[in-house]
């Protein structure tokens, strides 16, 4: 299989999703033996945050598509970033502030979707087919 197969990439991406699901589901349930329902709850809420960021990266992604098709970026989609990330400040503070789920934990539920992508980088170095 070579990179210019568009199979690849879906492929790599669906595996990805279901990294971070398992490495989500996996993480909830220990971290739940760690400090109980509070991290476990802090974790899951980090775990579905960096779901979502993955998810709009790969939408950004996607509606960049090939250079001989690009278009040149719109207003809006320069807007929505920076909403994103107001949104995920105000998430935190809100996690933060007034609620009683762990912040260490949502923190590291947050890393969940970087450690789906370097285990998709492991996949490929071991069955890589040339």
């Amino acid at each position: 299989m070579t990179l210019n197969e568009p199979l690849f990439y879906d492929r790599a991406l669906a595996r990805i999703v279901r990294f971070m699901l398992a490495l989500a589901a996996i993480g909830t349930v220990a971290v739940w033996f760690h400090g109980g329902w509070r991290w476990s709850a802090g974790f899951l809420a980090g775990s579905l945050v960096s779901y979502l960021s993955f998810r709009g990266f790969e939408r950004v992604a996607n509606s960049l598509g090939p250079a001989s098709e690009a278009k040149p970026p719109r207003a809006r989609v320069a807007i929505l970033l920076g909403v994103r990330y107001l949104l995920l400040a105000a998430a935190g503070y809100a996690i933060v502030r007034f609620s009683t789920l762990s912040l260490t934990a949502a923190l590291l539920g947050l890393f969940v979707s970087a450690a789906a992508v370097i285990l998709e980088i492991l996949y490929e170095l071991i069955y890589a087919r040339t």
